[in-house]
């Protein structure tokens, strides 16, 4: 599995990355009920969103490419991120993290090499506690975050509606 994704690089979000980054999120938002957004993202729209995951502290965006960096080929194969888990002082020490894999990428290891360097990044920071909400079903987001010791919390029932239905939203939390 991981062999295939030898020859990825994992590195923090930067502004060039915007649009592929956009692209990719409006795939989930159009396609999935992956995310509970149900309107498309134009990059500045998205703008905040990158801003608010510097590179450095508690809050960040990792980003999978392949192709060769000086040649401008780089693609875009997923991205993951921690961010605030609510706006208020005492949740300070807690995040929520998210994986998002580009159509076509999946079977790779991306998500697995992202959370690693994610989680690596986090190591030296003052975070207590990881969440990620999973829309559901999706066994492979489960597996991967069972796989990096994220236990199952509980499951929100039929909290969000998207595509004329409602879905479930299971909640995990790791200890960092």
């Amino acid at each position: 599995m991981l062999s295939e994704a030898a020859e990825v690089q994992v590195r923090p979000g930067v502004e060039g990355d915007l649009k592929a980054l956009t692209d990719l999120y409006n795939h989930y938002v159009s396609e999935t009920p992956i995310t509970f957004d149900t309107r498309i993202f134009s990059p500045e729209e998205r703008r905040p969103w990158l801003l608010s995951h510097p590179l450095d502290g508690p809050h960040r965006l990792m980003v999978a490419t392949d192709g060769n960096p000086c040649a401008g080929s780089q693609r875009i194969l997923g991205y993951a991120t921690s961010s605030p888990l609510r706006p208020k002082p005492a949740y300070d020490t807690s995040v929520e993290v998210t994986v998002y894999v580009a159509p076509g990428a999946g079977g790779r290891g991306i998500g697995t090499l992202l959370y690693e360097a994610l989680f690596g990044a986090l190591a030296d920071e003052d975070v207590h506690r990881a969440y990620a909400g999973i829309a559901q079903p999706n066994e492979a987001s489960a597996r991967l975050h069972e796989r990096f010791g994220f236990r199952h919390l509980g499951t929100y029932r039929e909290v969000g509606r998207k595509f004329g239905r409602y879905w479930d939203v299971a909640w995990y939390e790791k200890e960092l």
